[in-house]
């Protein structure tokens, strides 16, 4: 009996941290298909869009509350409020780059967000446990094993953490965190470590859609190094499902890995943009452009870069039934598709029209 089902009136509520981002809005969806009632808590820095969550509200399923996971009196009271079946923990501060250059906000919110977010599940947790079921559900990367560097092993549920950045070293702390609170306090927990994501609705920064939009106005596509770090790439509905399976079946104190089975080099992926550009919108290349991969420049490599990502995605697979429903060919281009049917969404962003609006609505 998952903890969906057991003494809960219909339908159950979740809560999902980060649920304006780019996975968090997508398990929004998948829940919500699934039967769930949806609080979402999204602090909306730069990245937590709404757009993303547009048409979810009006089923009276689905409720956006703008708030920091660091503040411990407003979470509490959403807990005490809406008394949610579990929680699905997504937000963090995930941009590699970012935390190169100002790693304090990656340490705030990836390891004390986390931190205040366990305080308060424990004590809701302590006192509900003997009435309603609960579940802690944690969000992790695959960049906290570290590097594979040219060899032929993928990262599995023991691999040896060693990250690399300060995102993955913030990430491998609250993972630590999460299973401390397991181990000491008892909180039914359960952790996914996932692979690179790209699908709709993926915030531009990001490599797969800073690649369409660049090559798009026909500028630079900057490649780091030779463009030959692998990394695998799960499509982002897929992960969303997959998380969602994680939190009804998974076994308390247990940790999953979600892979795509879709490993690519970074050169790869963006000259299969180029190729899909050129079929899909040939008329839209700059004038004087004979492909859009002539686009591809190298530029210098970023500092600590990981070479190779993997991920062995059998345990879920075998022990909850998960596997991916895409390929890499026919997820990125659903992907491109997407980017180019859904201008209304991602010209905002590139104009940063998308941040005044918000701040408007007050």
């Amino acid at each position: 009996m998952t903890p969906s089902q057991e003494k809960f009136d219909s339908p159950p509520t979740i809560l999902v941290t980060g649920a304006a981002g780019f996975i968090g809005s997508a398990v929004v969806r998948e829940a919500l298909k699934r039967g769930y009632r949806v609080i979402g808590i999204d602090k909306l820095t730069y990245a937590g869009n709404p757009a993303s969550l547009e048409g979810l509200s009006p089923s009276g399923l689905f409720q956006l509350i703008e708030a920091d996971i660091l503040d411990r009196a407003t979470v509490s009271g959403v807990f005490r409020e809406h008394r949610p079946c579990g929680i699905l923990h997504l937000a963090a501060e995930s941009h590699v780059d970012r935390s190169i250059d100002g790693p304090g906000d990656f340490i705030r919110t990836n390891i004390e967000g986390t931190f205040h977010l366990l305080e308060v599940a424990g004590e809701y947790f302590e006192a509900t446990k003997n009435e309603s079921p609960f579940r802690f559900h944690h969000i992790s990367t695959d960049e906290v094993f570290g590097d594979l560097e040219d060899t032929a092993e993928r990262f599995h549920e023991l691999s040896r953490y060693d990250p690399s950045s300060p995102y993955s070293a913030s990430k491998a702390a609250s993972d630590h965190l999460v299973r401390a609170w397991s181990r000491t306090y008892g909180l039914p927990t359960v952790m996914t470590n996932t692979s690179n994501n790209y699908g709709p609705r993926q915030f531009p920064e990001k490599l797969i859609p800073h690649m369409i939009l660049t090559a798009l106005s026909g500028n630079p596509l900057p490649v780091y190094g030779d463009g030959a770090q692998v990394r695998d790439w799960i499509y982002v509905e897929d992960h969303a499902a997959g998380l969602l399976d994680v939190f009804e079946k998974g076994a308390p104190g247990e940790t999953y890995n979600l892979g795509g089975n879709s490993e690519r080099r970074n050169l790869e992926v963006v000259e299969t943009i180029c190729l899909l550009l050129e079929e899909l919108v040939p008329e839209r290349k700059r004038e004087g452009l004979n492909r859009y991969s002539d686009l591809i420049t190298h530029v210098r490599d970023r500092p600590g870069h990981d070479r190779r990502y993997a991920i062995d995605s059998g345990k879920v697979e075998r022990d909850i039934g998960w596997r991916p429903t895409e390929t890499f060919e026919s997820g990125i281009r659903r992907t491109v598709e997407w980017y180019l049917e859904n201008e209304a969404w991602w010209r905002p962003i590139l104009t940063g029209d998308y941040r005044l609006s918000r701040l408007g609505d007050g």
